[in-house]
């Protein structure tokens, strides 16, 4: 009797953990809790899986590169870098991703979702990893530093391109010249010598420009703007490039000095036009008489003998 007895205690108690299992999914109950942090689970194999967040378990690991993961899960997604298998795809473009959460993600593309909003400024993301890098422009946290010289950076993607500069590094290459670059939108802008392409365009006179950066210093001509100012005398200019050779006047400073004759320069234009004097090089040639100058203002005054016309001497 007492053998048969302990079998059914035995089933009773079996039953009984499956069905505590079963209710704690649908009540919503948490009653498993995590000794370390007091996280709570409502399931006791959820609650074990975790408890390696703190142990450092991690005994699934790749049989390719020896990764290892704390869940089978994560191994099964990691697996998919090796395999090219990419299961889940967008039912609007047919873009296909490793991993859901990724898919999930890129339908806020096509939905205009998002859901991430910076309590500062209001400003929402599609992704919660944007909204991070955004919330340091407001605190001002810099995170990344480089070993190196002790820059900081608020994104990991900054310091990775900055270590460049230490190392050398230049991992974009241009396919048609072989030239390399230490940032991929640095070849991007490269490439559009190539290919002729001038994606911006002024909405003022239609001119087309490669960057960016050209076409809003060449907004400052319909504008009249001149944002960088000499600290000295006032003189303003719409580029920060003329305003520092300007500044040259008052310091003094000749950073470009003629290797053959140690003739020093504030421009590094008229360094190279001084060159020509060393070298014999006259690139600008008269259209009328074929006569050859070393520089432009040279054939300019020439030109005046043709058309009998006599330059302005200011």
């Amino acid at each position: 009797m007492c053998f048969y007895q302990g079998l059914l205690n035995e089933q009773l108690h079996v039953e009984g953990a499956e069905c505590r299992s079963s209710c704690d999914i649908h009540s919503g109950e948490r009653v498993y809790s995590c000794e370390v942090c007091n996280k709570a689970f409502n399931r006791k194999s959820t609650l074990i899986i975790h408890r390696r967040v703190h142990s450092d378990d991690r005994p699934y690991s790749c049989s390719i590169c020896n990764k290892a993961f704390s869940q089978k899960g994560h191994l099964i997604t990691h697996q998919r870098v090796h395999s090219g298998d990419q299961p889940y795809r967008c039912e609007v473009c047919n873009k296909a991703f490793s991993r859901k959460s990724a898919l999930i993600t890129h339908r806020h593309v096509h939905s205009g979702d998002r859901p991430y909003s910076c309590t500062v400024c209001n400003k929402a993301f599609s992704q919660k990893c944007h909204l991070i890098r955004h919330v340091r422009t407001h605190s001002c946290d810099q995170p990344y530093s480089c070993v190196v010289c002790n820059k900081a950076f608020s994104e990991k993607g900054n310091l990775t391109t900055h270590q460049r500069i230490h190392s050398g590094d230049h991992p974009y290459s241009c396919e048609v010249c072989n030239k390399a670059f230490s940032r991929k939108s640095d070849l991007v802008r490269h490439q559009r010598i190539h290919s002729g392409d001038c994606p911006y365009s002024c909405a003022v006179c239609n001119k087309a420009f490669s960057q960016k950066s050209t076409l809003i210093r060449h907004k400052r001509i319909h504008s009249g703007d001149q944002p960088y100012r000499c600290v000295v005398c006032n003189k303003a200019f719409s580029e920060k490039g003329n305003l520092t050779t300007h500044q040259r006047i008052h310091s003094g400073d000749l950073p470009y000095r003629c290797e053959v004759c140690n003739k020093a320069f504030n421009q590094k234009g008229n360094l190279t036009t001084h060159q020509r004097i060393h070298c014999g090089d006259q690139p600008y040639s008269c259209a009328v008489c074929n006569k050859v100058f070393s520089r432009k203002s040279n054939l300019i005054t020439h030109q005046s003998i043709h058309s009998r016309e006599r330059p302005c001497v200011l």
